[in-house]
């Protein structure tokens, strides 16, 4: 079969550092890259010149808003039958309308995280795409690199075959430290976010995801009661949030997220545990990936005779990869290449929850939230 004809919908820091990147990683028999959109045309072309650079290209489509021109609109990037699939890292707000016009215009669409900026748009979101394009036989997958991480996928897997048991807790604490000098927060449409929750709502999805992708569908959280706050002045509307979960099979959890830490050393305890009647799993950063540190605890007959509890502890290391294979998924998954470890990656019947766990969190003030029926489409 031949590549799989992209365009990059975004010129921002995430599509030339993390994007490029990923794609300079994949075989060229997955895909070409034709072209590239941004609103302005500088921030285009700049974006054309790193891939022709980085993927060893000859050309690259510059598409753009400013100036106006009909030659390089979007729509004329949508418009060529050389184009099967588009890859959205545009602002929040800005990709819902981008995603569906995509797919009017017959393009399979990778769009990044998180789906929408809200519930609302993303119940909308899917019902369209499941009612007028699905059956057509398009793609559409959600960009959420912390679900395509190895080191979350094996710590779900070792959860799902048993390793620890039965699921009694699990908790996700993330503290955060950010500053105005913060390429991040030096972007203009999150300086002053027009969507709901700023960072937490940005970053938020991120941990929310990593949950999902190690907790077995029994303990998604659907249950939620939270306060949020606002400690920095500077990171309107919110930047801090405390959460407690509560799932269907019993299980239970806490979800810390904050942006306001005044330290950066704060964030070295940053990480994931999932509880279990038999032991526990812990995820968390290692140089250059995720550390996966796996104790399980068994009960053996001691040389007295009398029950003991013997432990040992096993772990791993996985490179942080997450864009790049989240990226292959979809390429494969476009080309009819999936394998299984493809199956459901990106689903955004799936990755809706990771905003609804933000949006409750965010309105909830105490009060408790019903996660599934928030999220059910």
């Amino acid at each position: 079969m031949a590549p799989v004809g992209i365009a990059i919908l975004g010129a921002g820091i995430f599509a030339k550092e993390a994007h490029l990147p990923a794609l300079s990683k994949l075989s060229g028999s997955l895909y070409s890259l034709k072209a590239v959109y941004s609103r302005s045309q500088e921030s285009a072309s700049s974006l054309a010149s790193s891939a022709k650079e980085l993927l060893s290209l000859s050309s690259v489509g510059v598409y753009y808003d400013k100036p106006e021109s009909s030659d390089a609109s979007l729509q004329a990037l949508l418009s060529r039958s050389d184009i099967d699939a588009v890859v959205v890292v545009l602002p929040i707000t800005t990709q819902p309308d981008i995603i569906l016009s995509s797919l009017a215009a017959g393009k399979h669409v990778l769009s990044e995280k998180p789906i929408a900026p809200d519930v609302k748009t993303a119940k909308e979101l899917i019902v369209q795409y499941e009612q007028k394009y699905k059956s057509k036989g398009l793609i559409w997958r959600v960009a959420e690199n912390f679900e395509a991480e190895p080191g979350f996928r094996k710590a779900g897997a070792l959860v799902k075959e048993g390793r620890i048991g039965k699921v009694i807790g699990y908790q996700s604490k993330i503290i955060n430290y950010i500053d105005k000098d913060s390429k991040w927060y030096k972007t203009p449409w999150r300086t002053i976010p027009d969507y709901q929750g700023g960072f937490l709502l940005d970053g938020g999805v991120h941990f929310s995801a990593a949950l999902r992708t190690m907790l077995p569908s029994a303990s998604h959280p659907s249950l939620l009661s939270s306060f949020a706050s606002l400690h920095k002045d500077w990171l309107p509307p919110h930047d801090t949030i405390h959460v407690i979960l509560r799932s269907g099979d019993g299980s239970s959890g806490i979800y810390e997220l904050t942006f306001a830490s005044p330290s950066p050393s704060l964030g070295s305890s940053n990480g994931y545990t999932i509880t279990g009647t038999g032991g526990y799993i812990i995820a968390n950063n290692a140089s250059g990936g995720i550390k996966i540190t796996v104790k399980t605890v068994r009960t053996v007959k001691g040389d007295d005779g009398k029950d003991k509890d013997e432990e040992s502890e096993e772990e791993f290391v996985e490179e942080s990869v997450g864009v790049r294979k989240e990226v292959e998924s979809f390429l494969k998954t476009v080309a009819g290449q999936a394998g299984p470890e493809d199956a459901g990656l990106g689903e955004p019947r799936e990755t809706i929850k990771d905003v609804a766990l933000i949006e409750a969190a965010l309105n909830s003030e105490g009060s408790l939230i019903d996660l599934a029926a928030l999220a059910k489409v």
